[in-house]
């Protein structure tokens, strides 16, 4: 049974009623960010009951130290954790010298929170009984501004209802925290001083072993019947720093706190003029005010809605979970730093350590490319082509030579952290997905400066580790790939994985091809990288025969490829025949009885079936698609898109549908039961592509943009835009026909539809 309680409504996450069990998973739900930080949505109010506390900061990093039972040579030294950060949100509220806790008190009513996606900020409203029998009614709204990257912003309101109350506010700053997870409890943070002037405080820390330097900082306002109301007592600890406001409130009335907060970090500044940038901060943020700052909030989020937004008419639950997803890669990165990349979890919690993973590659690119300008999608090549060095180090520290580059499967400056073998050393597959990102990058936006400049030396290290990393087969007369795992981590430890070996042999062959087009074309680059790389001819021919000559697992009874080479030992038992019970079996059952079944945690054929889609034939999709689609159980949040993809492709628009709605509402209706330690988020990206890519049918065919729109049953229109080499397309699809209007720009475009070629002026 999934969870149900969020309602549905086309612009907002809505909770209604206050259900301590809920709150962790909610903390996620209604989770905020800009790009430069982000928190989950946290009470500010002191809470005592469960919770998750996460506030982080973009880039900001601890290398936890591996914790494994048995060390093996090549393990990295480290797993990066993304920081939970200092607290800069909290208000201590006391009414009476009672502690305002929705845990401890009395009751609780009318409690309402709303994450508004269109214009980007964060409501929760209550009603409460606290022990003492004072009643009030609270109110709060937050945001991170777009507009100044390193502030947030807090309105903090409470009513008196039932009688006359004294009541005591005291906004905070604490560097005390802890990570959630942590292998052997370190102290992350260090504390190096604490301090206040005026209205304004600050806590300046850095972490431990990475030196990342920040300060914290806050002014708070008190207002009251239009009256501001000065601050009294400034207490001060090791770690922690507050204001106490004092204000007497008639029954009835409301007093108000304004607070100001944020991170300055010497990732952006001077470590010596981090409470300078804090200040002027500040003074920006004073000078506009609370509403004129939401003001800029809302229009910052209507410029994003206006090229990202995709309208679904008709179903109000899939509208919501597709700008849920959207809202939130978002919220995540805005590609104005090429330093960052896009953590599995984003900013919403710290499992997969907040990670760059192969996801941003095969997932979040297209996104990217298609709702921004192209410079957004470069920066994220560019920061691959940033880590090259340190891919080939990683490739070296397994026995990998001659500038073989291994990208990590986990980093977050390069360097490999992942501490789990059969991924670490064995999923390998991450390396082809860069590679593709560099063909899709160009296939859509057209723009080749990239591969002379930095992506042909991310191919040819690629190239070379592909070409060290198979044997010889006597007995095949063909090259193997032993000890892997594919994208099915359901798997590991296989020989080859047909999707690992075809992305392979397709990396060498892309390599070789930008490889003639730069000596063509770009003579000086071309110089420039072969002294670089010292490559050769001999050694070209040599990738040239394993790409040639490699093995691919295929079954002639089924006439399918094979996921590895012992899938069909397996006792074939289709998860339809499996008990309701069992699921998800990553909870339920143990990892060797996994490890023997033939159930598939995520595409993996399919994955290279939907990259390499021009290389097969629909018929051969539909007979892959059939025969391991009932093998797999989605336990990863990376499947579900892929399959919708392709399930439209094949005409089976109903399974689509399914299969949309599964990774649309992943999070929000909790599929996999474990929403609480943190949102999907690059697999939100797969949600977008399920629309566009599925239902809108789009692929770039021949240089063109082609479309096959279909619509599901359900929904009576849906409409989005691509930006498709600086021209700007919207596609709307109802029940009756499709139409493609191109939104300004001088030039006209002729796409295909359906096969026919349509010529589009502009409007």
């Amino acid at each position: 049974m999934n969870q149900d309680y969020i309602k549905a409504d086309n612009w907002s996450i809505i909770e209604e009623g206050f259900d301590a069990e809920r709150v962790k998973s909610s903390e996620s739900l209604f989770s905020i960010g800009n790009g430069a930080m982000g928190q989950r949505a946290n009470f500010e109010e002191t809470y005592t009951g469960k919770t998750f506390q996460g506030s982080y900061i973009a880039g900001v990093y601890y290398p936890d130290k591996t914790r494994v039972g048995w060390w093996k040579n090549g393990y990295p030294e480290y797993f990066a954790k993304v920081l939970n950060a200092p607290n800069w949100i909290g208000i201590a509220v006391y009414v009476n010298g009672e502690t305002l806790d929705l845990n401890t008190c009395k009751t609780v009513s009318n409690f309402r929170r709303e994450l508004n996606m269109q214009e980007g900020w964060y409501k929760r409203s209550f009603v409460t009984t606290l022990a003492n029998g004072i009643v009030v009614e609270v109110e709060t709204l937050r945001f991170l501004s777009l507009e100044l990257d390193e502030l947030g912003a807090i309105s903090y309101s409470v009513t008196a209802v039932n009688s006359d109350a004294e009541i005591v506010f005291a906004p905070y700053l604490d560097s005390g925290i802890t990570n959630e997870d942590s292998n052997w409890d370190d102290k992350f943070w260090n504390t190096t001083k604490v301090s206040a002037t005026e209205n304004r405080a600050f806590i300046e820390a850095h972490t431990m072993k990475t030196k990342f330097e920040t300060c914290t900082y806050m002014q708070a306002f008190l207002e009251y019947k239009g009256n501001l109301v000065s601050e009294g007592l400034v207490n001060q600890t090791d770690t922690t720093v507050s204001f106490t406001f004092t204000q007497k409130v008639e029954a009835k009335e409301t007093v108000t706190l304004t607070k100001f907060g944020g991170y300055t970090v010497s990732r952006n500044h001077r470590s010596d003029k981090l409470v300078a940038a804090a200040n002027s901060v500040l003074d920006k943020a004073v000078a506009l005010g609370f509403d004129a700052l939401l003001k800029k909030q809302k229009e910052a989020w209507d410029a994003i809605w206006h090229m990202s937004d995709i309208v679904i008419e008709g179903d109000v639950k899939a509208q919501q979970g597709i700008r849920f997803n959207i809202f939130q890669l978002n919220q995540t990165y805005l590609g104005t730093d090429s330093r960052l990349n896009i953590g599995p979890k984003g900013f919403t919690g710290e499992k997969y350590g907040g990670s760059t993973y192969w996801d941003t590659e095969a997932y979040c690119l297209p996104f990217y490319m298609a709702t921004k300008d192209h410079v957004v999608a470069r920066k994220l090549l560019k920061y691959r082509y940033n880590h090259l060095e340190k891919a080939i180090e990683n490739a070296q520290k397994l026995g990998f030579s001659n500038g073989a580059a291994l990208y990590p499967m986990v980093t977050m400056n390069g360097e490999e952290c992942h501490n789990e073998w059969e991924i670490t050393f064995e999923e390998i597959h991450r390396n082809g997905a860069i590679a593709f990102a560099i063909f899709n990058y160009y296939r859509y936006t057209s723009d080749y400066s990239y591969i002379p400049e930095m992506g042909l030396e991310v191919l040819i290290g690629i190239s070379r580790f592909w070409h060290q990393r198979v044997n010889f087969s006597e007995e095949k007369g063909k090259f193997v790939m032993l000890g892997v795992t594919g994208p099915n981590e359901y798997e590991n430890n296989v020989n080859n994985n047909w999707y690992t070996n075809y992305i392979a042999k397709w990396c060498i062959e892309y390599t070789l091809e930008q490889l003639n087009k730069v000596k063509d074309g770009y003579s000086d680059d071309y110089g420039r990288i072969i002294g670089k790389t010292k490559l050769t001819d001999v050694e070209c021919e040599a990738w040239k025969e394993v790409a040639d000559n490699l093995y691919f697992p295929f079954s002639e009874k089924h006439q399918v490829y094979l996921q590895q080479d012992g899938f069909l030992d397996k006792e074939l038992v289709k998860v339809a025949d499996l008990p309701k019970t069992a699921r998800p079996i990553n909870q339920k059952w143990s990892w060797d009885r996994i490890l023997r079944s033939p159930y598939i945690k995520q595409a993996d054929v399919l994955q290279g079936f939907y990259f390499f889609e021009d290389d097969f034939t629909t018929e051969s999709l539909e007979r892959h698609f059939d025969f391991y689609e009932p093998f797999t159980v989605h336990e990863s949040s990376l499947s579900p898109c892929v399959h919708s993809i392709q399930a439209a492709k094949l005409g089976r628009m109903e399974q689509a549908y399914r299969f949309y709605l599964r990774t649309s509402r992943l999070d929000l209706d909790d599929y996999n039961k474990e929403v609480e330690e943190g949102l999907h988020i690059t697999s939100m990206a797969g949600t977008w592509m399920s629309i566009v890519e599925g239902f809108g049918g789009m692929r770039v065919l021949d240089d063109k943009l082609s479309f096959t729109p279909q619509i599901p049953k359900q929904w009576k229109t849906y409409s989005f835009k691509v930006n498709f080499r600086n021209r700007i397309l919207k596609v709307t699809v109802t029940q009756e026909g499709a139409t493609f209007v191109l939104e300004g720009g001088q030039e006209g475009m002729s796409i295909r539809v359906n096969g026919e070629r349509k010529v589009l002026k502009p409007v």
